[in-house]
Order: C-alpha cells, then structure tokens, then sequence
C-alpha cells in the first residue's frame, strides 16, 4: 500500500444505491417498514428515499434487476448497507417496527462501540440497523487501542429504550 496520509476527518458515505427485483416491493420495506420516506420516483424503475429531508439516502432501481434473483452464496457484492440511528430510542423504534412487520432478524449484537440488529431486505440484500455509543464509552485496551468485540444484544432491554 502507497504511504498516503489518511482521508480527512469527517469523510462520510453518503448514500447507497440498490438493484432491487421489485421497487414497490422496496419501497414497502423501506419506507412502509422502516419509516423512509420517497423524496423522488422515477417513471424509469426508480425511487429515491430518505430521512428528515435529505435528498436521498437510499436509491433503489429495476433498471438492470427488475424480476430478478439475488446473488447466489458465495459471489462477491454488498454485504450490508448500515443504517445508523441518532439515538437508542430511534434503534428501539425500529425494532419494534420490524417486530410489528414480523420481519425476522438475522442476528443482533453489541459490539462495545454501537448496537446492531442485522437482517434481509426482501431481495436479499443485509442491511445492519445501528446506534453508535458516544466515544467516551467505546472499550479501549490499556494502550488506548479500541477493545471491540460482539455480544448478545438484549433485545428486551432495547425495546423498553423506545420512547412512545
């Protein structure tokens, strides 16, 4: 690897755009499920949805999937899309939105540093729900290396988090 400085502070992934078999399937999950609303939809295939009026965080299109199958085990490609959530309260909002839906999770763990339920959207695709901890929290080995790891999330306890 070339010796480069590190990418600046504050670098962030803004959006991720998806193929996606069936968009109205999508949209139900993502926006009927999980609360995004559609900030655009094209005639061509494709919506765009977001939080709190943001352009779009997700993209989702038919363009080159329409009726099609995810990738079988195995190949290369996306492993997940991780949503992250401002605080505990909104992770436990979507739980029990997912819970409501009757939309299975694949695993949920606390990782020290952030909290995550994992799961499948309807084309297959992992997508990681997930609230940071505040830095100040994070486990640090002695020589002030992060210390992550990946417990059990109680899923009792994040739900009484929710604020109703």
């Amino acid at each position: 690897m070339p010796d480069n400085p590190p990418i600046i502070a504050g670098t962030r992934i803004g959006h991720v755009h998806l193929k996606v078999a069936d968009l109205d399937r999508a949209l139900a999950f993502y926006c009927g499920v999980l609360g995004f609303q559609v900030t655009q939809r094209l005639s061509s295939g494709a919506a765009f949805i977001a939080a709190g009026g943001y352009h779009h965080h997700i993209g989702l299109n038919t363009w080159e999937s329409k009726g099609g199958y995810p990738p079988p085990p195995g190949t290369t490609g996306l492993f997940h899309t991780a949503i992250l959530y401002p605080t505990r309260a909104a992770l436990a909002d979507a739980l029990h939105r997912l819970v409501e839906a009757g939309i299975p999770l694949d695993g949920a763990s606390d990782h020290g540093v952030s909290e995550a339920l994992y799961l499948r959207d309807p084309d297959e695709n992992g997508v990681e729900l997930y609230r940071d901890r505040p830095e100040a929290e994070w486990p640090r080995s002695p020589d002030g290396t992060l210390a992550m790891f990946t417990r059990r999330l109680d899923l009792g306890e994040l739900l009484r988090a929710r604020e109703v």
